[in-house]
């Protein structure tokens, strides 16, 4: 057999190293997207999580949480039974959202849209919103009357301006139904983020 020329070598060479970085890679594929919601890329007038994004939501306690199919599109399901979550919204289904958000949007008034309907089984009649802000302070829960169809349900805050020296942190937004007995939930097709003004710089009384 004559000897492989260099040419035909490093060929080879290249597609067995393409190879396996590609079975390297395999494990990722088909995951789904998870961690904290950033505005990363964006001018930050308007984030919104859809789809496969919605799997960014954290259970935080005892929350049945999983993505499904409903009105022929991708929607999340938050299922919890009674008595099994406190009044913390760090403890119960939430988005965390990453640093650069939570700088973004102090001091200024945001609107959270939560697009949602009660689910098929144990659907809920009401759903349960809470924007926490890392410094310990937030919305307080805000309730709203849900359908079998998909509706906007908006609310507006405006988070503390922040601390300067301060390091980054996080903000959360909560979502749960509500559970009168039993277990109860609800699907989520969009969650939006609209800053409504320009950041204060706190200096106002």
């Amino acid at each position: 057999m004559p000897p492989m020329s260099d040419r035909v070598f490093f060929i080879a060479a290249f597609f067995v190293a393409a190879a396996l970085v590609g079975l390297g890679l395999l494990p990722a594929l088909g995951q789904l997207p998870s961690g904290p919601i950033s505005g990363g890329g964006t001018d930050y007038q308007r984030i919104e999580v859809s789809g496969d994004q919605l799997n960014r939501i954290v259970a935080g306690g005892d929350a049945d949480i999983d993505m499904t199919r409903a009105d022929g599109q991708t929607v999340l399901r938050i299922g919890v039974t009674e008595g099994t979550l406190s009044e913390d919204p760090v403890q119960g289904p939430h988005f965390m959202l990453a640093p650069d958000l939570e700088v973004a949007f102090a001091g200024r008034p945001i609107r959270i849209t939560v697009t949602a309907r009660a689910a098929d089984k144990y659907g809920a009649s009401e759903m349960r919103l809470h924007y926490w802000v890392g410094s310990g302070v937030g919305s307080g829960w805000e309730t709203f009357t849900l359908t079998r169809e998909f509706r906007d349900i908006s609310f507006e805050y405006t988070p503390p301006p922040r601390n300067e020296g301060t390091d980054p942190g996080y903000d959360y937004l909560a979502i749960r139904p509500v559970i009168p007995e039993q277990e109860r939930a609800l699907f989520v097709s969009k969650v939006t983020l609209e800053p409504l003004a320009e950041a204060s710089d706190g200096s106002e009384e």
